[in-house]
């Protein structure tokens, strides 16, 4: 079994080193042990530090393969991740925060565990998952109310869209890739969905993970637009896709008052 790890890059100069030693090192013992195969995929995106000095270093000492892309976007370096190991003989492939929220034990357990699903997604919320620290209760209760609107709105039955660790098999991307419409707010709700609307089988399953404190992401801007992007995507696979195009002009308007 050989098996891709994708990891979206956006100026991580000062976690990224720390990542690659924990993950190369890990993966590149069980490759030695004749465990598991597998490569690291970097995505740089629109970086303006030292990230790909640093991943070049990287990638001599373990198996790590790198792309660098001008435009940004999380979603959009998955993307082009999925592309670049579907090129390649990956029995699984998935993606993981350069962060290491996650750390490699933990990635790898998605791995044991895929099974006879068509992927499996790390999750904070469901029983057995040990998140530290404690997240506050504000957290708990705005990510609880946002799967509840993904519920709601798209029939995903899923406790945790958004945990940053997620695997599958290459069928599945080869059969959906082609049809993801979004790279940015909503790209993991999109991904589900349209294994769902294909009748993939996907696996939610308790995960290790580590909150850190210097994240990116303003929830506060960036939890409404990610709601927007929902109700999009909803649109879009309904009879009222034509009405898109003006949902797309309230949605920019919103967006540059947020950026305000």
């Amino acid at each position: 079994m050989k098996a891709a790890i994708i990891m979206p890059a956006y100026n991580e100069e000062r976690r990224i080193g720390r990542t690659l030693e924990e993950y190369g090192k890990f993966f590149s013992d069980l490759k030695k042990k004749k465990i598991l195969d597998s490569e690291i995929i970097i995505v740089i995106n629109n970086t303006r530090d030292r990230t790909e000095e640093i991943v070049k270093e990287y990638s001599k000492k373990y198996t790590i393969k790198y792309l660098n892309f001008k435009r940004g976007g999380k979603g959009f370096a998955i993307i082009e991740g999925f592309k670049e190991a579907l090129k390649n003989k990956f029995d699984l492939i998935g993606f993981v925060d350069a962060d290491m929220s996650t750390p490699p034990k933990a990635f790898y357990d998605l791995i044991k565990n895929i099974g006879e699903y068509d992927g499996i997604i790390a999750s904070r919320y469901v029983r057995g998952a040990v998140v530290k620290p404690e997240p506050t209760i504000q957290r708990k209760i705005v990510s609880r109310i946002f799967n509840s609107l993904i519920n709601l709105i798209l029939f995903l039955n899923y406790h945790d869209t958004q945990c940053g660790a997620k695997l599958f098999k290459r069928k599945a991307l080869e059969k959906t890739l082609p049809l993801f419409r979004m790279s940015q707010w909503a790209f993991d709700v999109d991904l589900l969905y349209n294994l769902k609307k294909n009748n993939f089988k996907i696996r939610e399953f308790p995960t290790f993970w580590s909150d850190k404190g210097y994240s990116k992401i303003n929830f506060w801007r960036a939890g409404p637009l990610m709601f927007l992007a929902i109700i999009r995507l909803r649109i879009l696979n309904s009879r009222l896709r034509r009405m898109v195009r003006f949902y797309d002009k309230f949605a920019s308007l919103f967006n540059r008052m947020v950026k305000r």
